[in-house]
């Protein structure tokens, strides 16, 4: 799984709370194997307009900061301090109540203080303190005050890579901080000196040179879809083409390249591709906007605006009305929490309408851009496609709230009532552990990556104990969700603590239950496996 050994799961579970016996203060970070993220490439901060490139790893003594590293992280702190009310408000307003400290996944999998948000954030806060309050200057330690060092700087660098902004601890806090934006500060103060990791930058540079993650070029991406347009033919008979760069579509479809380049996205991308042939939707993809995923939000707010600016261009480019996006997790929050601040209301576009219902998605009415999920919902709804259920049967289904369409966009029941439209075997995990309170995968924020396997282990395993819980109780074999991460990190986390349970993407249900004009025989979905239902079909 990882390059540095991960330890077993009777030995994870075993997790120690007891404090260590010198203050957090004096305690530095231990770089310890399995639980950091190698660092960023020179080639990749080149690329972005970076500082700092350089060879180097965090496990290294030297990190080869610039001479004037100090300052100029005081400044960036300084200018961010003054353009983001909020973060000088997060600064100022907490009161250690300790209400979100047994919230947060990497705590509870890790038992480390550090990875309580209230002290993750003290990590910075005490800075803050030392050096732009007066009772900081004046009385220091006294006030939680500290001096910013070098070894403060790797204290910040361990743990803020290991914050995956989930906000699962916001919604426990009494004063609404928002412990997600504290660590995007420190990862952007960390970025100005050349602090920073390779899964979150090389993925971001790829984007800006090929227009996504994986750095797939046009031909590549046009590879794949044929691809998968085949294993389509193979499987229901239909012939089907996705269309690409057509200028003038009505709709331009943008998804995570995932979906198109690995599994089980694949199996998701042949839900879309099959629902949008039955419908006879005129839409596009784009070969340069190839990327619903938004890295930016993982670096920096000037890099989230710049990623987020592509989808844009590109739609104007085509001529489209509107935009309809995939499963994604954090290219949603960052359309629905930060695009009209930054990138300002896509005026040019139309207020999406469903050409096939007539639904007004009034919801986007700034950002042009619908969920395919919710657009499904509305088909659904409406009648306006046929589905058989019992293909499904085979399955046993819990729904995982992928954390940003969840806590940041309130997107709950949608994703439901499209999988039991699709499904007849839907059972949902304990409730303290879904919605607004659901638990992260344990790698999102670019932490998924297989250096920092023991790391995503043990945040992810309060969702995994959720999973196990629905496996044992209603034998759960298939979780679903609407995110790429999701579906890539999930995967080693069911298959290291609930083996047997496997990953889907809500849209590879609907494919398998799809019932399609000129189908043959339906006898296998779209993994291949034999399907259990009837293949009669009924509207839903």
């Amino acid at each position: 799984m990882s390059p540095a050994k991960v330890p077993k799961p009777e030995e994870l579970r075993r997790v120690s709370l007891r404090p260590p016996a010198r203050g957090w203060m004096e305690t530095p970070a231990e770089f310890k194997p399995g639980t950091w993220c190698y660092s960023a490439l020179p080639k990749n901060l080149k690329a972005l307009g970076l500082p700092n490139p350089r060879e180097w790893q965090p496990a290294d003594a030297d990190w080869k900061l610039p001479e004037n590293w100090k300052e100029i992280i005081l400044q960036g702190m300084k200018e961010r301090l003054e353009k983001y009310r909020s973060f000088r408000l997060f600064m100022d307003i907490c009161v250690r109540c300790g209400a979100c400290a047994d919230k947060c996944h990497y705590f509870i999998g890790s038992g480390d203080p550090k990875n309580m948000p209230v002290l993750r954030a003290e990590l910075l806060r005490s800075v803050y303190r030392r050096y732009f309050t007066a009772s900081g200057k004046l009385l220091g330690k006294l006030a939680g005050a500290r001096d910013l060092t070098v070894e403060v700087l790797k204290e910040w660098f361990y743990y803020f890579y290991q914050c995956t902004e989930c906000r699962r601890c916001s919604v426990f806090c009494p004063y609404g901080i928002d412990q997600a934006e504290i660590t995007m500060m420190g990862r952007e103060l960390l970025n100005l000196v050349g602090c920073n990791i390779n899964w979150v930058l090389e993925p971001a540079a790829n984007c800006f040179r090929t227009g996504n993650h994986l750095g797939i070029q046009p031909h590549g991406m046009k590879d794949m879809l044929d691809f998968i347009s085949q294993d389509i033919e193979d499987r229901t008979g239909v012939h089907l083409e996705a269309p690409l760069n057509r200028k003038g579509a009505e709709i331009l479809f943008v998804t995570p390249s995932a979906d198109y380049f690995a599994d089980p996205g694949t199996y998701t991308c042949m839900g879309y591709l099959m629902l949008f042939h039955e419908l006879g939707l005129d839409y596009t993809f784009s070969t340069y906007a190839s990327e619903g995923g938004n890295f930016g939000l993982f670096t920096s707010h000037e890099m989230m605006k710049r990623l987020n600016a592509k989808i844009y261009a590109e739609a104007q480019r085509l001529g489209v009305k509107w935009i309809l996006g995939g499963e994604c997790g954090h290219m949603w929050r960052v359309l629905h929490q930060y695009m009209d601040t930054l990138n300002g209301p896509a005026d040019f576009l139309e207020e999406p309408v469903s050409p096939v219902t007539g639904t007004k998605f009034e919801n986007a009415k700034s950002t042009k851009m619908v969920h395919v999920v919710e657009f499904t919902a509305d088909l659904i709804r409406n009648n306006k496609i046929k589905l058989d259920p019992g293909r499904n049967d085979h399955l046993r289904v819990t729904f995982h709230d992928s954390c940003n369409p969840a806590r940041a966009m309130g997107f709950f029941e949608e994703p439901r009532y499209v999988i039991r439209g699709a499904c007849n075997h839907f059972h949902e995990m304990p409730e303290e552990t879904i919605r607004e309170k659901t638990f992260c995968c344990g790698g999102g924020a670019g932490l998924g990556t297989d250096e920092n396997m023991e790391m995503r282990l043990r945040g992810g395993m309060p969702r995994a104990m959720a999973v196990q819980h629905v496996k044992e109780r209603h034998g759960v074999n298939r979780l679903a969700c609407i995110c790429a991460i999701d579906r890539a990190t999930l995967h080693p986390l069911m298959e290291y603590w609930v083996p047997g349970v496997e990953i889907t993407g809500v849209h590879e249900l609907v494919g398998n239950a799809l019932v399609m004009k000129g189908e043959k025989k339906r006898e296998v979905g779209l993994r291949g496996e034999p399907l259990a239902g009837s293949g009669e079909g009924k509207d839903v």
